[in-house]
């Protein structure tokens, strides 16, 4: 191979690494900001559970209510909250 040939190899590799960066940032990027917002959640659940005794109710703390928090943000925890208080057994 001569380095004419190696230069438009190296080109069109770059040119496909570009191609596919652009093809996957943004489902990447949403997958991100899911499992960032999902740790919030665990966070917000946490913090809740914790002060569960002093306001009466218990939101278990797993993945479904985590992610249920993460998408909704502040509007999903209120939904949990008041789940648990309509559901009480």
């Amino acid at each position: 191979m001569t380095i004419a040939e190696q230069f438009f190899i190296a080109i069109a590799l770059l040119f496909l690494l570009l191609v596919v960066f652009k093809l996957f940032s943004a489902p990447l990027r949403l997958a991100l900001k899911i499992g960032l917002n999902t740790a919030l959640g665990f966070l917000a659940l946490a913090v809740l559970d914790w002060l569960g005794p002093l306001l009466g109710l218990h939101i278990g703390v797993n993945l479904i209510n985590a992610l249920i928090v993460g998408i909704l943000g502040l509007p999903g925890l209120a939904l949990l909250v008041l789940l648990q208080w309509v559901f009480v057994i």
